[in-house]
């Protein structure tokens, strides 16, 4: 059912706002509610974000909510200044990140905002924004911070209507499926995020044996944290997989623009591994693309898909920074070693961890064996899943820097170490390669290392603890 009412004068002060910067994000405005997220800031971003928005020659806008218990009320607070500077809002309601999306290509509003804290602990929240053209990032949310702290607003009257696009969404996603007589049997771990209705009404529809697990949305996240990057996060998914004899496991994070899957033996796919599979196909359909990942992202990958005829391009960590970049190179395949893989080949351009479980259900049916075939013949490396630590979020990039000056310094004098400073540093040494980054979403510093052997690895490491011990911090690959 559709309803909708217009908005009148509003009597809430327009005033000036100063968001803390530090929720002031690269890719989002994101927070910890109590602390630097209210329900005046989110006022606030509606009216800052409506006015970009109206400057960009928007009138219309969906919105969508995660489910946190703090998102109910700064979706409406959101509502209220989106309205209040004059744009019509569809509200489309609780549900995962990529069905928003979903809703601004098929419903053609001028922009969307999704209120969801992701995979970040409970009492987090944030906002994701997008347009039609393209992903809002970097100095555009500054400049929303800008509008929001001159007091710099449009003014107007606008309406709010709700829309349910659900069943919309989910005939789109199977519509993508390929068809075949052995149907396959998936467990899905929804880990209690926002895409958990969704699953539950596309897995009616899929063919075969499909077993949900904490599909309740809670935004306490009772059972394990929504982050499938985590192989702790992924226990229950491959027990479930094993003691049912399924083909396939495939998990989400809290709101579901990030996928995490296992294969019939329960053998982690990590996601490098999922864009070389998707790949595969891909490049059938565009010989010769360019495909990006992001720094974190293995050599084997990229390795892989020049051998697959395709150009590899690596790229800055961050959602919005590799949709970006997709976008200039016209890419049809991209992606993130933290899960967020975005179709260009089929789909729109966004991160969707539901729409890339149906593309790894397809891979497995072309390739009428078991999942863990897919990645047989891959080159074995030893390599270290992320590793975090916690650093001080005004200083986390300035550590970064000292450890990129540190490492160009031994470059200039060992030509067997290279460095690329694009995002962070990735040290790349006869060894293999290691990486040191800042968290865009986190007050974090990211490493991790790859090899060709387990000495080899250790070689690396030892590398990595002694630089970020320069800069006051140990780290610890246990």
């Amino acid at each position: 059912m559709t309803t909708a009412n217009t908005a009148k004068k509003t009597d809430m002060t327009q005033a000036a706002f100063n968001f803390d910067q530090e929720i002031l994000r690269e890719y989002d405005i994101r927070g910890q509610v109590g602390k630097n997220l209210s329900e005046d800031v989110a006022y606030a971003v509606g009216l800052s974000y409506g006015t970009y928005v109206r400057r960009k020659g928007g009138k219309t806008v969906a919105l969508g909510f995660d489910g946190r218990a703090s998102s109910p009320v700064l979706s409406a607070a959101v509502v209220r200044g989106l309205m209040a500077v004059g744009l019509d809002v569809t509200d489309i309601g609780l549900g995962p990140t990529p069905m928003l999306y979903y809703a601004v290509k098929h419903l053609k509003t001028d922009a969307g905002i999704m209120i969801t804290g992701s995979h970040n602990p409970s009492d987090y929240n944030g906002f994701k924004m997008t347009l039609q053209t393209g992903p809002v990032y970097g100095p555009a949310v500054q400049e929303i911070g800008r509008i929001a702290r001159e007091g710099d607003y449009e003014t107007g009257e606008g309406s709010v209507k709700e829309f349910d696009i659900q069943d919309i969404y989910v005939d789109r996603l199977m519509a993508d499926l390929k068809q075949t007589d052995k149907p396959l049997n998936v467990v899905w771990d929804c880990g209690n995020g926002a895409a958990g209705e969704i699953t539950r009404r596309l897995t009616k529809k899929l063919p075969g044996k499909h077993i949900l697990l904490f599909d309740e949305i809670d935004g306490t996240f009772p059972n394990h944290h929504p982050d499938p990057t985590v192989d702790h996060n992924l226990e229950d998914l491959i027990k479930c997989v094993k003691d049912n004899g399924f083909d396939l496991g495939i998990a989400f994070d809290g709101d579901a623009d990030r996928i995490g899957a296992v294969d019939e033996k329960g053998g982690i796919l990590r996601c490098d591994s999922l864009i070389t599979i998707y790949a595969r196909d891909v490049l059938k359909r565009h010989p010769g693309a360019t495909i990006v990942g992001d720094v974190k992202c293995s050599q084997v990958m990229y390795d892989e898909i020049a051998r697959l005829g395709g150009k590899p391009v690596m790229w800055k960590t961050g959602h919005s920074l590799i949709k970006a970049k997709m976008a200039e190179e016209k890419s049809p395949l991209s992606g993130e070693l933290s899960g967020h893989i975005f179709f260009g080949d089929g789909w729109y351009g966004f991160d969707d961890g539901l729409y890339c479980g149906i593309r790894l259900m397809n891979a497995v049916i072309d390739a009428n064996a078991p999942a863990s075939t897919l990645t047989a013949h891959l080159p074995q490396i030893f390599n270290t899943p992320e590793i975090r630590f916690e650093v001080d979020e005004v200083k986390k990039f300035d550590l970064v820097a000292s450890v990129v000056a540190s490492v160009k310094a031994q470059a200039e004098k060992d030509p067997s170490i290279a460095v690329n400073d694009i995002d962070g540093a990735r040290v790349n040494t006869k060894d293999g390669w290691w990486l040191l980054r800042a968290s865009n979403t986190q007050n974090v510093l990211v490493t991790r290392a790859e090899a060709q052997s387990a000495d080899a690895l250790e070689r690396l490491k030892d590398m990595v603890r002694t630089e970020v011990g320069k800069i006051g911090y140990d780290v610890s690959f246990a």
